[in-house]
């Protein structure tokens, strides 16, 4: 298959992305493909690829329909096996990893990121990937220097974790009226910012909000209980959790104070 899409107009490598690249999947986790492309990618042969392989018609989102971030891609079944094929204009990667190179990022409103979409995903899932299909050897160029995670990306990241505080003296706010939606989104992305930062803190790269919890406990120097408390603070959205929320941030920031 990934030989097959190098074929295709445009596209100049396949990875393979997510937990399976990572060694972390479970039997039934979806096989995801990076393909990534230069300048424009024909969308129609790789619908005439896609039906190809599963035997019906297959839907090819082109960049841009699922969103700004998310560039467009497949979703596939393969003799029952899902495979998702997620597009990655590789200028745009390139450039993205300048700017964290720098220690600049964006976060943008993408669908299916419900804290947003950070911008170090991008390099992040080519420095965690497995390189499939590269004719021109750029993606796999590309991986070694992402291998090393920035400094001055470190640095933004964990400085920006003052945000976290901000939001949970919002979160203090509500609480006391029993106002749940407005305390659970400062809570949420008050979490948030701390699991991104104690990832960068690290040196690791966080690609998404699904099961960066999970790993931001397990990094060394995370206070204790970490992934707990958050849990609980979620649950609960009463002062009690706006209490244990600030004690958490106080806690996280100190690694970098």
């Amino acid at each position: 298959m990934t030989e097959r899409l190098t074929e295709v107009a445009g596209v100049r490598a396949v990875s393979l992305g997510g937990s399976r690249a990572r060694g972390a999947h479970r039997p039934d986790s979806d096989w995801d493909l990076g393909v990534y492309y230069r300048g424009t990618v024909d969308t129609g042969a790789l619908a005439s690829l896609a039906a190809g392989i599963t035997g019906g018609p297959v839907e090819v989102a082109a960049p841009g329909d699922w969103g700004p971030w998310v560039n467009g891609g497949a979703w596939l079944r393969v003799d029952g096996v899902a495979v998702d094929w997620i597009l990655r204009d590789l200028d745009r990667v390139e450039r993205v990893w300048e700017e964290c190179r720098q220690g600049r990022y964006e976060v943008g409103a993408q669908a299916g990121h419900p804290l947003g979409f950070w911008s170090p995903a991008y390099p992040g899932e080519v420095a965690l990937c497995r390189v499939l299909a590269d004719p021109g050897g750029e993606l796999t160029a590309l991986r070694e220097e992402t291998r090393r995670y920035p400094e001055a990306l470190r640095e933004a990241l964990t400085a920006a974790s003052w945000e976290a505080e901000f939001s949970v003296a919002a979160a203090a706010k509500s609480a006391g009226a029993g106002d749940a939606l407005h305390v659970s989104l400062c809570l949420a992305r008050a979490f948030g910012l701390l699991t991104q930062a104690l990832f960068a803190h690290h040196g690791e790269w966080c690609l998404n909000e699904k099961g960066a919890l999970a790993g931001a406990a397990a990094l060394r120097d995370t206070p204790e209980g970490f992934a707990e408390r958050v849990s609980q603070a979620l649950r609960t959205l009463d002062r009690g959790a706006v209490e244990q929320a600030d004690e958490v941030v106080r806690e996280v920031r100190a690694l970098w104070a």
